[in-house]
Order: C-alpha cells, then sequence, then structure tokens
C-alpha cells in the first residue's frame, strides 16, 4: 500500500536508507564508499523537512515501512530506497510509477535522478537514459552515480 509521508516515518526511512544501502548496494561499493553513503547518522530534522516540502511516498505491507520515494516540484526524484528484505517485489516500480503520474499531471516535461551503480538497471528498465557518468566525492571517497532522465 502506498500512502503520502507523515514526520513520524522519517526515523524508520533512516533506518531503512542505511540498511539497504549497506546491503543491497554492497555488491557494486565497498565498505568504504558505503560508510560515506549511509553514515547512519541522518540529520532527522532536515531529512523531515526535505519530505514535506517534497511528494513523498511511503509504501507500507502489514504496517510496515517498506519502501519510500520523494520528488521535488522540479522533477528531481531525490531518493527512492526499497527495504532489504522486500527487493524484485513491484515496490520501487509502483513508488515511481505513481510520482511519475503525479508529475505528468503538474505538466512537469522530464524527470531527473541520481541513479547508483545498483540502481542504474532498473531506471533504464523503466525507461530512463543514463545522461552521464557523475563522480560524487565525500570525506576523499569518490562514489560513481548516474545523472538519469526520463520524458514524461
Amino acid at each position: 500500500m502506498l500512502r503520502e509521508y507523515k514526520p513520524s516515518d522519517c526515523p524508520f526511512m533512516s533506518k531503512l536508507f542505511y540498511d539497504t544501502v549497506h546491503t543491497v548496494n554492497a555488491r557494486d561499493y565497498t565498505n568504504e564508499q558505503l560508510d560515506v553513503w549511509a553514515t547512519g547518522a541522518v540529520d532527522l530534522e532536515k531529512w523531515d523537512r526535505s519530505f514535506l516540502e517534497h511528494d513523498t511516498l511511503v509504501a507500507e505491507i502489514d504496517g510496515e515501512i517498506v519502501g519510500f520515494a520523494d520528488m521535488d516540484k522540479t522533477g528531481y526524484l531525490d531518493r527512492l530506497y526499497v527495504h532489504k528484505d522486500f527487493q524484485g517485489m513491484g515496490i520501487a516500480t509502483a513508488l515511481l510509477y505513481e510520482l511519475e503520474r503525479r508529475a505528468q499531471k503538474t505538466n512537469l516535461s522530464y524527470i531527473e535522478t541520481y541513479a547508483s551503480i545498483t540502481a542504474k538497471p532498473f531506471f533504464e528498465k523503466q525507461g530512463y537514459t543514463a545522461a552521464i557518468e557523475n563522480k560524487v566525492i565525500r570525506n576523499n571517497i569518490t562514489l560513481i552515480n548516474y545523472k538519469m532522465t526520463k520524458h514524461c
């Protein structure tokens, strides 16, 4: 079930983010890279503000948060994460589809995101095109991701 974000979700989403990055993305990134990407020290106030400003959806199964995604008003898909134990069940697709549907209703011409090496094939399957390879440097550690776009 998809629903709107509420501030009480934020701590659960922070844990889901950390656990997902450190398990699902481990096949494509080193432990050092995972540690700078998801430190386990999310600024919950900042995240909450961001989620409230964005169109943020939460996926639940039996009352448990199993995924979330958020997009700003310009069509920038900021975060899309699915619980490590619920991968491959269509949750990411459902979250993305709903955010895309909402974006189309606001007459956005395209959606943009920065996808990890791990997520790139998922986004390509959903019709996104990799525009450029991007290097993010955090604490002198380089992370590779891809700027990906899709026309609405």
